[in-house]
């Protein structure tokens, strides 16, 4: 039984091994549909000047 175990375990380690580090990734059709339809990026505003001093000091 320890030996099923066992190789359970380095099994899974090869299987996590190939999908992490040997298989590339490839794009779905579904993806570049999805980036093809962003057409505007998302607007960014900096609200840095509205936080409130530190607590302790006087400006």
């Amino acid at each position: 039984m320890p030996y099923l175990f066992g190789g359970l375990v380095v099994l899974n380690a090869i299987t996590l091994g190939y999908y992490l580090f040997l298989q590339q990734p490839s794009t779905t059709q579904t993806l570049k549909s999805a980036q093809e339809s962003i057409a505007q990026p998302l607007e960014f505003t900096n609200s840095a000047q509205y936080i409130p001093p530190v607590i302790g000091t006087r400006d």
